[in-house]
């Protein structure tokens, strides 16, 4: 009976030991989430987030925070420096500059579609104003010798050797002396339907005619005014061209002769020849309307 007894005993202090642990195990819930230490895994090799550390335990509290599920679930995102970069922002858009007011256009740069003719020569730093203070021009008597311009509806003067015909195209007459010594322009005088626009006023018209003429003198030439004034059937326009360390004595007559553009005449001289600057006066006295 005595060894009976010793085995309840035993078996009741082992009944006893593990109710003990039973009650004591669950007073400390932070040894069995933590469980183990271990060593933490390897940091992965993307650039995204890191996995969270296994747990040991499959004891998890029972309400997840939602900062935290959310920062776990979803990938992460641009920061406001990234983003600003792959859009301007509207303070960087570059606005074009506004035109220029109409009748003040930059001298040197190409008019805007809408000016007029007037507006454009007005602009061009090659041609002054013409002022009043530019007088008019003492013209002798009408040559007498004349050739005829029927597509200008012109009457001009032949002018006395060593003018000469020469090929008119891509004018309608051309008369020109000979070629100075050493080169350069010799003196030229031709006749030609209006290769402008024509303008309200006969004195627009010479204007831009003189204008045009520039395009017949060497580069870089520039314009001063020597005469102006009103002629039967239009105007005429005397005038020095400048270029380098040269010049030429020019006129420009535009003349209505009942066709349908009015007609040109142009002459110029240059200093080399500058004898014959007095048959420049001849043709302004002498151009006149076919009838």
């Amino acid at each position: 009976m005595r060894v009976v007894y010793r085995g309840l005993a035993v078996a009741a202090a082992v009944v006893a030991a593990a109710v003990t642990v039973a009650v004591v195990l669950p007073s400390e819930p932070d040894e069995v989430v933590a469980g183990p230490v271990t060593a933490p895994p390897a940091a992965p090799p993307s650039s995204g987030p890191a996995a969270p550390p296994p747990v040991a335990s499959p004891v998890a509290s029972p309400v997840a925070s939602p900062v935290a599920s959310s920062v776990a679930s979803s990938p992460a995102s641009p920061s406001p420096a990234s983003s600003s970069s792959a859009s301007p922002s509207p303070t960087e858009v570059i606005t074009p500059a506004a035109p220029a007011a109409r009748g003040t256009p930059t001298p040197g740069v190409s008019l805007a579609p809408g000016y007029t003719a007037m507006e454009a020569l007005y602009a061009d730093p090659r041609v002054p104003r013409l002022t009043g203070a530019v007088k008019r021009m003492s013209l002798p008597s009408r040559s007498r010798r004349v050739a005829k311009d029927r597509r200008s509806g012109l009457a001009v003067p032949r002018l006395a050797r060593p003018w000469k015909a020469y090929g008119a195209a891509p004018f309608t007459t051309r008369q020109v002396l000979p070629r100075p010594r050493g080169g350069g322009p010799r003196g030229t005088f031709v006749t030609c339907p209006l290769p402008i626009m024509e303008q309200d006023s006969p004195r627009d018209t010479a204007l831009l005619a003189a204008r045009w003429t520039l395009n017949h003198h060497p580069k870089g030439a520039r314009i001063s005014w020597l005469a102006s004034q009103p002629v039967k059937h239009g105007w005429l326009l005397a005038y020095r061209v400048t270029y380098g360390r040269h010049s030429s004595r020019a006129a420009v007559v535009v003349l209505d002769g009942g066709m349908r553009k009015p007609g040109l005449a142009f002459v110029t001289v240059p200093d080399a020849q500058r004898k014959h600057w007095r048959d420049i006066a001849r043709v302004a006295a002498g151009v006149r309307v076919l009838g």
